[in-house]
């Protein structure tokens, strides 16, 4: 499907991640484009939340800007959740690098930059392709642990992560994400090694040069903006900032406060939504 609107077009097809096809939806601006954005998104959110601010990007600042759905999420589900092995890494390490070699493909001389939502940079450093990226930009992405949420909120992920959830994802294979109020369902081995990742000390960093790539992002001299929220209880700064270190000294860091924006709250998905749109060019400038 090509439609056109408000200066860009949008145009709805799958490509291959590994043996998967995944749903994705590009904008682009009316003209070709110098930059274009790969925007990964953050756990449980589908690509559709993004389409706003992706159409302002081609409309506004003429960047072509690839959304879409990790394997066995979203409109790339299409199969029975519960039958699903898909990892989170597999998402890191399999779709992201897919998503970007798509947009190569389609724009082999444009500056191609990656803006990651969550987990969509939090594992940015282990990734292969990194010399194939021209600026990483990471919104709200960061080593979380249960230690470091607020109050009542650590409250509510601790049940998430030791209290009923884990028992309902056993017994059903998946997370009801709907069901009980996350916003969307989950593979189930995404929730087990998210949940082990959320609640170690140390996140993923131990399983570096086992289970997952040795991080070489600060060797690769590859740009990269980290932004935090300083209202976002779901991934605080201090979290973002230790990925931050993982990403090298010369990552930037930058905090975004609501106040500065005149829009009541960022938090941790605010950051996209179309009523912070003031927050936008601050993401890319």
């Amino acid at each position: 499907m090509l439609d056109t609107h408000e200066a860009a077009k949008v145009e709805d097809f799958q490509f291959p991640s590994g043996s998967a096809m995944l749903s994705a939806r590009l904008y682009c601006p009316l003209v070709n484009p110098e930059t274009v954005v790969v925007l990964n998104g953050a756990t449980g959110v589908p690509r559709d939340y993004y389409q706003h601010f992706a159409r302002w990007l081609a409309a506004e600042r003429g960047m072509a800007c690839l959304t879409y759905d990790y394997s066995d999420f979203g409109h790339s589900c299409t199969g029975r959740l519960k039958d699903s092995k898909v990892t989170m890494a597999d998402w890191a390490l399999i779709d992201m690098p897919a998503a970007r070699a798509e947009m190569r493909r389609r724009f082999p001389d444009a500056n191609q930059w990656t803006i990651g939502h969550s987990v969509g940079g939090m594992l940015g450093p282990v990734q292969r392709d990194i010399d194939k990226i021209d600026r990483m930009i990471c919104v709200c992405s960061g080593l979380v642990t249960l230690s470091d949420h607020p109050w009542p909120y650590k409250g509510l992920a601790w049940m998430f992560w030791r209290g009923h959830v884990p028992l309902l994802v056993k017994a059903l294979g998946y997370l009801p994400g709907k069901a009980i109020g996350f916003g969307a369902d989950l593979p189930g081995p995404v929730y087990w090694q998210w949940r082990r990742w959320c609640t170690a000390p140390h996140s993923y960093l131990p399983e570096m040069g086992q289970n997952l790539p040795q991080a070489r992002w600060a060797e690769s001299g590859v740009p990269v903006d980290l932004f935090t929220s300083d209202d976002d209880q779901t991934v605080p700064p201090k979290a973002v900032w230790r990925l931050a270190d993982l990403y090298g000294s010369k990552a930037q860091r930058h905090v975004l406060s609501a106040r500065d924006f005149g829009v009541r709250e960022i938090g941790h998905i605010g950051a996209f939504a179309r009523r912070n749109a003031a927050v936008w060019p601050r993401l890319i400038e």
